[in-house]
């Protein structure tokens, strides 16, 4: 027998415990009551103006069911495929119309290509803050279920209450270390696609280590991508400094001699909308070789009757080379041969494989008018067929950062799964021109397998460098140039476009400094090799450097 105490504790530990997860509210619920309920209610009731224009009633008996896999009542919106909130996790957070009308940050963009969408929301009142949208999108994210817990939803977020404030177009500060570039103004013609280069050259040597990419653009820019140069640009090329180098007459005729150092483009930095401050990683840093300069490559697009502005502010962050924990290497998977029939629905799939171990931790397409869908899935391990990727927006793709970051290990890869409606009478194939077609997925990696933590586990600073094989593309010898800034156990060895080793230039303790060694364009037995594209990889305990070295015959 229980005597009475104890009947009372228990009764009051039972209580407790039952209150307790009676508090522990659902993902669903805390949107409920942290969003819809003080922020939207009063609008999306029965009875209101808005409701009943809307058809969109968020009271809380109702509003899961009016929201999740039901169509809008705005017919454009209906038009372009839109529900009102899809429940397949990154799929839906493009093709969702609620998203489209809160995420304020998108702003110009919803205004600009969207004109029937109506206006974002909450109407007339101030935009829902930065934590509830980032708790809303965690949830789209994770299949906006109504019931149970979205672990990446954590109530924390709320805890952010500012707000997305609209930025004028205006020059950005200086970094206090970095590089500043100013770009314009420049004029676009009416009714005219306006896109150039223009040579860069940098006011220091050597390698730069970016660990923050920042730009600012006037209105009407369709794209602005900074690339690097693999290699010395030949003097014949006549890349002069500072001269826009336009690549289109008024007439629309390609103007080929523009275009000729592309030949030789590295992508570096780059993006489709108006303002980004791209933070990498911790201990991460994009490395350009300054002595090359920068080839700054604008798009704007002026459907207008007048004349328009275009102008262009970046800013480069640096890290000191012994700040550096990790090399982010640039993801460029280009789709060159694409043949699109008129008239007709196009769906193309191509797989990139990757020989080494990689670690992508940002992924955005580059497509144009065309496009219906850009898809990425995982090909191998234990994400086979999963959907990493997705846009449906040529215009403005989202940029997304993987934290953590997808292991794509050697002999797993990327599938790209890109849909284009070619309404023309015309097939249609690679170009630069909105009206032509592209299909390449940028990003950055690192290689090796995810970092959890810089903090948790201190990884090795930059300790090599492997400079590009000169004279390249070679017909008989080339040599390789590496530098070491303290002595390192390192191997040299080369192999094929599919991972096979061909030969193994040093392997062992090497001394502080900078070597160099010549191949003669033969395999580990001394016989020569055929014409052909050959990976030359430098490895230093668990970093690598990769080059290609091209063999002409």
């Amino acid at each position: 027998m229980l005597s009475n105490s104890n009947v009372v504790q228990r009764l009051s530990l039972l209580l407790a415990v039952s209150f307790g997860v009676a508090q522990q509210r659902s993902t669903w619920e805390v949107i409920q009551e942290e969003v819809w309920t003080p922020r939207c209610v009063e609008c999306h009731q029965e009875g209101t103006t808005f409701g009943e224009q809307s058809d969109l009633y968020l009271t809380s008996d109702v509003a899961y069911e009016e929201l999740v896999n039901t169509l809008p009542n705005n017919t454009a919106a209906r038009g372009d495929g839109f529900l009102l909130l899809g429940n397949d996790g990154l799929a839906s957070l493009p093709t969702s119309f609620l998203w489209e009308k809160i995420n304020a940050s998108d702003k110009e963009h919803f205004y600009s290509d969207h004109p029937y969408y109506g206006a974002q929301m909450p109407l007339g009142a101030s935009y829902l803050t930065n934590g509830q949208l980032a708790f809303i999108k965690e949830w789209i994210l994770g299949g906006a279920p109504k019931e149970g817990i979205v672990e990446k939803a954590k109530e924390s977020l709320l805890d952010d209450t500012t707000r997305y404030d609209p930025p004028e177009f205006m020059a950005i500060d200086t970094p206090e270390q970095g590089i500043q570039l100013h770009l314009g103004p420049f004029e676009i013609s009416p009714q005219f696609e306006r896109e150039f280069y223009y040579f860069q050259p940098l006011d220091t040597t050597g390698n730069i280590y970016i660990e923050r990419a920042e730009l600012t653009m006037r209105s009407g820019s369709h794209h602005f991508i900074a690339y690097s140069f693999s290699e010395s640009i030949p003097a014949w090329v006549g890349l002069t400094p500072f001269e826009y180098r336009d690549i289109r007459a008024e007439d629309g005729s390609y103007i080929q001699s523009s275009l000729l150092a592309t030949l030789w483009h590295s992508f570096g930095f780059g993006a489709q909308i108006p303002f980004m401050n791209y933070q990498f990683p911790n201990g991460v840093a994009l490395r350009l070789d300054a002595d090359l300069g920068l080839d700054l490559n604008s798009h704007y697009i002026n459907l207008t009757d007048t004349a328009s502005v275009g102008e262009v502010y970046i800013n480069m962050h640096l890290l000191k080379p012994e700040e550096v924990d990790q090399i982010a290497e640039v993801l460029s998977l280009n789709h060159l041969t694409l043949s699109l029939p008129p008239n007709k629905v196009t769906t193309l799939d191509t797989t990139f494989t990757f020989i080494e171990d990689a670690s992508v931790f940002q992924l955005m397409s580059h497509a144009h008018e065309h496009m219906l869908e850009f898809r990425v899935e995982k090909v191998g391990g234990e994400l086979d067929g999963e959907l990493v990727y997705i846009a449906y927006d040529w215009e403005h793709p989202p940029i997304l950062e993987l934290d953590p970051p997808i292991h794509v290990r050697a002999g797993e890869g990327l599938k790209l799964i890109v849909t284009y409606d070619n309404w023309t009478d015309e097939t249609l194939r690679f170009g630069f021109l909105s009206e032509d077609e592209m299909m390449i997925l940028f990003g950055y990696y690192y290689f090796g397998s995810p970092k959890a933590s810089i903090e948790e586990e201190p990884l090795l600073p930059v300790a090599f460098d492997l400079r590009q094989n000169y004279p390249n593309p070679f017909n008989a010898e080339t040599k390789v140039e590496f530098t070491l800034n303290r002595n390192s156990n390192m191997k040299l060895y080369l192999y094929d476009m599919i991972g096979r080793p061909v030969t193994t230039l040093l392997d062992g303790n090497m001394a502080a400094g900078t070597h160099t060694v010549n191949w003669s364009a033969s395999d580990n037995k001394g016989r020569p090799l055929p014409s052909g594209v050959y990976l030359i990889k430098l490895s230093v305990q668990d970093q690598f450097r990769v080059i290609k070295a091209v063999l002409l015959r």
